[in-house]
């Protein structure tokens, strides 16, 4: 296999098939666990990190896939940390997409004139573009389209996927006593369809209980102990 791509979380591998493999590192690049969605942000020290992804993944994938959505995921070697994947092709250098249930973070530090702290917000689909030198902006419909990024059709079906992606991921954590206050998925195409692409892990989602963000770690370790095996 050919490593095409060394990321900080992974690197992604191109096999003779066409296939992909992501390898999920187990390091981690800050001492603090803080996450925002959108932003670019690395969580703080977890042991096994990349296992504890790639387990979660595997579950939400799977969990995705029951339900017909389209997704690059084929399956996990947990083992090897490895997730076997579809080739996508990304939008651009890549959008990140945030479906938000609350008013949290940086969505609050926007608008927080208009809005207060964890006020509900009905699925509300906001886009970056992937560009750490630009702050990964915030990006419009209609800017997605004049760019050349995306079609208005596009556009429409990233975000109703990314909404109904969020849903069935809010409704499984709900049966935890969890709530999803936000998370940030990636999209691209395959076979020239919108897909759901890269990880799906707690490290891209805040999640609340009581009231009061849940640790990352310990997201993880609940998270892990359902899906384990």
């Amino acid at each position: 296999m050919r490593l095409v791509y060394e990321g900080k979380t992974k690197s992604v591998y191109e096999l003779e098939s066409g296939q992909y493999l992501l390898h999920f590192k187990d390091g981690a690049e800050e001492d603090e666990p803080r996450l925002s969605p959108g932003s670019t942000f690395v969580l703080g020290k977890l042991k096994d990190k990349g296992k504890v992804a790639l387990r979660i993944s595997r579950h939400f994938f799977e969990l995705l896939g029951a339900e017909g959505v389209p997704s690059h995921y084929i399956e996990a070697d947990l083992d090897r940390n490895m997730m076997a994947v579809k080739k996508a092709e990304k939008f651009g250098a890549g959008i990140e997409v945030v479906c938000r249930f609350r008013a949290y973070g940086s969505f609050l530090g926007r608008y927080g004139r208009y809005v207060e702290r964890l006020q509900p917000l009905d699925g509300l689909v906001e886009i970056n573009l992937k560009d750490e030198e630009r702050g990964d902006p915030l990006v419009t419909d209609d800017t997605l389209v004049q760019i050349g990024l995306l079609t208005r059709e596009e556009v429409a079906e990233v975000k109703r996927l990314c909404r109904r992606i969020a849903e069935l991921i809010r409704d499984d954590l709900a049966l935890r006593g969890l709530e999803l206050v936000d998370i940030r998925l990636e999209f691209g195409r395959i076979d020239g369809g919108v897909a759901i692409i890269d990880d799906i892990s707690g490290y891209n989602m805040r999640v609340f209980r009581e009231g009061a963000q849940v640790p990352v770690s310990e997201l993880a370790a609940m998270l892990e102990a359902d899906v384990a095996g």
